[in-house]
């Protein structure tokens, strides 16, 4: 791998960090921003830059451009505390989704507005009784007519409570096995018989909610890809999630409040300091090996799972540093007490080294 960066790419890590620095002196700086920080506004700039969907294929609207450059600009715009997720599911995860599966209908309807930044979209996929167990699902769908009713209840469901559209991971089958069955449904969230009730965790932060389906009645135009085998599908959706920057460098900003706070007298703390900074390169190259898809596949598990259990490292390193102050009700107190966070959401720890030894390392499963 060559490790130097092009011109180009120089020139445009210059220009999203000073794009990213405009934004904070605007809307303020959000602790990890890709999940906390919603701005409409700083979408639609978004946009109108290019830089939502930059590297969908041109023909369906996105700008054509190599992974590596929505690497760069997100890195500085996460780092910095931009205020990003009212576009960063559609970005990640949603838009791809629906190039690689969607009809052509579903994506001149659902694409334009994304790239955009004029949509918001939320995922419904865990739920009270299955968390990192996709396959126990139970929210179903069943056809009638031209539409599908659905009826069930998800939980952490970010932006639930703004967003234009969800994308469901609903039961259209329940007859086989647990990961059969499985469909994915895209559902305005202005169609009767929704209710959103946002959560307020530990930080005050509300952008988990649990969303709850009662008659909803969908057409069934709306279903992404084929009916009852979309596991698979779930499984890619995820490789995008898992395997990003947003994974690696979320409370970076609080990184660097706390730098100008640590005692770089102390040896014991220029030895964390190194081996943090360490572990930050060591996670770009991890998350480059994803972007330039020479991981093994499935391997974006053992990525998050290194990348997340770094910025808990980083939160312990931002309590420490900010001693006593740290036990204030503050901004920065905010920032890392969502440390936990980090290694739960997307799926925890336990299940990505799961994931890792079994799907990746091939690894025999415990006899039950």
């Amino acid at each position: 791998m060559d490790f130097a960066w092009t011109p180009d790419q120089i020139e445009l890590r210059a220009r999203a960090r000073e794009v990213a620095a405009d934004a904070v002196g605007r809307y303020g700086r959000h602790n990890d921003s890709w999940i906390n920080g919603y701005s409409k506004e700083f979408a639609r700039e978004l946009g109108a830059l290019g830089w939502v969907g930059m590297c969908w294929p041109e023909a369906f609207g996105g700008g054509g451009r190599p992974q590596i450059d929505r690497l760069i600009v997100g890195e500085e715009l996460i780092a910095a505390g931009a205020p990003i997720a009212a576009m960063w599911f559609a970005d990640r995860q949603m838009g791809p989704t629906l190039i690689a599966y969607g009809t052509p209908d579903q994506q001149a309807e659902f694409l334009p507005p994304m790239l955009a930044g004029d949509t918001t979209w939320c995922i419904g996929m865990s739920e009270p009784d299955s968390g990192s167990d996709l396959a126990s699902l139970s929210t179903s769908a069943v056809r009638d007519g031209d539409d599908f009713v659905i009826n069930g209840q998800k939980i952490w469901t970010s932006f639930g409570s703004d967003a234009d559209y969800c994308y469901l991971i609903c039961r259209t089958d329940s007859s086989g096995p647990p990961h059969r069955g499985i469909s994915e449904v895209i559902v305005p969230m202005d169609t009767p018989g929704i209710e959103v009730r946002p959560i307020t965790d530990m930080t005050t932060n509300r952008h988990f909610c649990e969303v709850y389906f009662t008659d909803v009645r969908v057409p069934a135009v709306n279903l992404v890809g084929v009916e009852g085998n979309a596991f698979k599908q779930t499984m890619v959706q995820l490789e995008h999630e898992r395997g990003g920057i947003d994974r690696l460098v979320s409370n970076r900003a609080l990184y660097e409040l706390a730098l100008e706070r640590a005692d770089r007298s102390d040896p014991i703390v220029r030895q964390e300091i190194a081996r943090l900074e360490t572990a930050y390169r060591l996670g770009r190259i991890l998350v480059t090996r994803e972007v330039l898809r020479q991981a093994p596949a499935g391997f974006s598990a053992a990525t998050k799972c290194f990348c997340t259990e770094h910025e808990l490292d980083v939160a312990e390193f931002v309590a420490r540093s900010f001693g006593a102050e740290a036990t204030l009700w503050t901004d920065v107190t905010r920032g890392f007490s969502y440390g936990p966070g980090y290694t739960i959401m997307g799926g925890t720890s336990n299940i990505m080294r799961n994931i890792l030894g079994e799907r990746v390392l091939g690894l025999p499963r415990e006899p039950r």
